[in-house]
């Protein structure tokens, strides 16, 4: 069973600490949510988690192993899979060449002049099938530049599955969305839940994602961890809604 854990993972931009000392380790089976104010060192904290910075001091451990001196191409390869804010697609390719190009990837399939791409038909049926969990089945031969914002993060999900990681990382996944492309996208990652040998981190403003989504809810402020429990005990508390929620005291964190 997959196992993440920071120690006393800090980054300093010149005299700014943007992430101070968070320890904290993550389950398999559970999804823990990140939240915080802007600047609190939510995405910094996923950054360094995810290999797109490298901390200044402190330690990554995954499945027992030091990851912290690894690169964020060899993080994936191990296991660490990461949606971003803005999609990370190949735009001009279509949707299934997308998935499949993921695919071959994680089976470690190289391009043959002798062998045609369609002759590999196994990539094809499994890249077809993602589509199809993640409801893109319909539009596989559409250029994914064509697809809408919220499609576009379909297939980005669709791609981390390609890649068959232990670790699901989505920065604030409904970031754009209009009111009924966000709830496609919600179940997505609810239907990643259903697999308890998988960790899932899901940094997110909205309060109702989170509530919908968490089985434990861990604040940054300042780039320190202040709070770490299951969500009604992290909600409710007052310090959390007034100082890193932005809820006056007394008012409902709806």
């Amino acid at each position: 069973m997959s196992h993440l854990e920071t120690r006393d993972l800090t980054i300093r931009f010149g005299g700014h600490v943007a992430v101070d000392g968070v320890s904290c380790s993550f389950r398999p089976g559970e999804l823990t949510a990140i939240v915080g104010p802007n600047g609190a060192g939510k995405t910094t904290y996923f950054n360094l988690i995810s290999g797109q910075l490298r901390a200044t001091s402190g330690t990554i451990l995954f499945e027992g192993k030091d990851i912290t001196g690894y690169s964020a191409p060899l993080r994936t390869r191990a296991g660490l899979g990461r949606a971003f804010q803005l999609t990370n697609l190949f735009p001009n390719l279509s949707v299934e060449e997308n998935v499949r190009l993921a695919v071959q990837a994680e089976r470690g399939v190289h391009y043959d002049l002798l062998r045609p791409w369609m002759a590999h038909r196994d990539l094809i049926a499994r890249a077809d099938a993602i589509l199809d969990q993640v409801a893109l089945g319909s539009r596989r031969q559409v250029a994914a530049t064509a697809l809408s914002h919220g499609d576009q993060r379909k297939l980005e999900v669709a791609l981390m599955m390609a890649l068959e990681p232990k670790v699901f990382m989505f920065d604030e996944p409904t970031a754009g969305m209009s009111i009924d492309e966000v709830p496609v996208v919600l179940d997505l990652i609810a239907r990643l839940k259903q697999d308890k040998a998988k960790i899932i981190l899901l940094v997110e403003h909205k309060m109702d994602v989170v509530r919908s989504l968490a089985d434990r809810i861990i604040v940054l402020h300042n780039g320190r961890l202040v709070a770490d429990g299951k969500p009604a005990e992290v909600i409710a508390s007052p310090i959390v809604q007034e100082a890193y929620l932005g809820i006056a005291p007394g008012r409902s964190a709806a």
